[in-house]
């Protein structure tokens, strides 16, 4: 056990240092000088060369990157090249935003996609099991940009029940919160529930034929109980695994989501940013995105082990 976890730590080790390399060189074959996006294409060539001394623009590419990763590694994201403000705090402050709206999405996904695949599953040769699998299907076919759109038209003006823009910290004030955080969630929540849940059934599916379940079933048991003592931990393995992909799916679609409903998140930063050419900040904001990703598929990995014992004793 001990072993797998520096090894996948190792793994996620590697993985972030070429994942800045890439990062940085992307960035850098970009036409643009961040001298001239913060002085003005009419400023003085002296001052144009002082402003590229001051960012470290004017140094080689391998020493700017070595500079930059050696600040990340201390929690420096540098200077913003437009509003010479840090960049951390910034990027700390809209990553906490953009977590309240990913990890209630997909509180949501879950507590809708486990109860409903599992029942589809059980229902499969039902009409009932039809029709909720139907539902899962178009629900897919449903983009999250698209439903908050209906959501916004139906629940924000027409019946006027929660805020369709804005955004107050819960410990602010936890009633306007949920107002203006309940369309969001649930724009990136339901379409990652109807995908999930359509794991979830045919991961359940697959435990439903296997010989043990059949054998519980024997001695006794009744088919939802079976299926609860003995099936739901084997059936969780493969939607771990796309649990995993759901967070990186939900952090692209929270790019959306954040404009329309004017969250200051991630990815209203990011977007900021690029239309702004700070391109220090989308470098900055690109690295957190990418670390979120890599320390999620490690916990996805933790996870295996502690729902397979088979892991844990290879």
């Amino acid at each position: 056990m001990g072993r797998m976890l520096l090894r996948r730590v190792g793994v996620f080790a590697v993985t972030i240092v070429v994942a800045s390399v890439i990062v940085f060189g992307v960035m850098a074959v970009l036409p643009g000088d961040p001298a001239v996006v913060a002085l003005g294409v009419n400023a003085d060539p002296e001052l144009l060369q002082q402003t590229r001394e001051q960012f470290g623009t004017d140094r080689p590419l391998v020493e700017q990157y070595m500079s930059w990763a050696g600040g990340l590694l201390q929690g420096d994201f540098g200077t913003s090249y437009v509003t010479d403000a840090p960049i951390g705090p910034v990027v700390v402050d809209r990553l906490l935003v953009t977590l309240w709206l990913v990890g209630l999405g997909l509180v949501v996904a879950v507590a809708l996609a486990v109860p409903l695949g599992v029942a589809s599953a059980v229902w499969h040769r039902k009409a009932r099991g039809t029709a909720l699998a139907a539902v899962s299907q178009a629900g897919m076919a449903v983009p999250a940009f698209v439903l908050a759109i209906l959501l916004v038209s139906i629940f924000a003006v027409r019946l006027q029940w929660v805020e369709s823009s804005g955004w107050v910290p819960p410990a602010e004030d936890p009633v306007q919160f949920l107002k203006q955080i309940a369309l969001p969630v649930l724009s990136l929540g339901l379409v990652q529930a109807a995908l999930l849940s359509r794991y979830v059934r045919s991961a359940t599916l697959d435990v439903l034929r296997e010989d043990y379940l059949r054998t519980a079933r024997a001695k006794g048991l009744t088919p939802g109980r079976a299926l609860v003592r003995h099936g739901l931990r084997n059936a969780s393995i493969p939607v771990v695994t796309v649990l995993g992909l759901q967070v990186v799916a939900l952090l692209v679609d929270a790019i959306i989501i954040e404009v329309i409903f004017v969250v200051p998140g991630l990815g209203s930063l990011l977007l900021e940013s690029v239309s702004n050419r700070d391109l220090l900040t989308v470098q900055g904001v690109v690295m957190v995105i990418v670390g979120v990703v890599l320390v999620v598929n490690l916990l996805v990995d933790l996870l295996y082990v502690a729902i397979d014992p088979r892991l844990r004793r290879s």
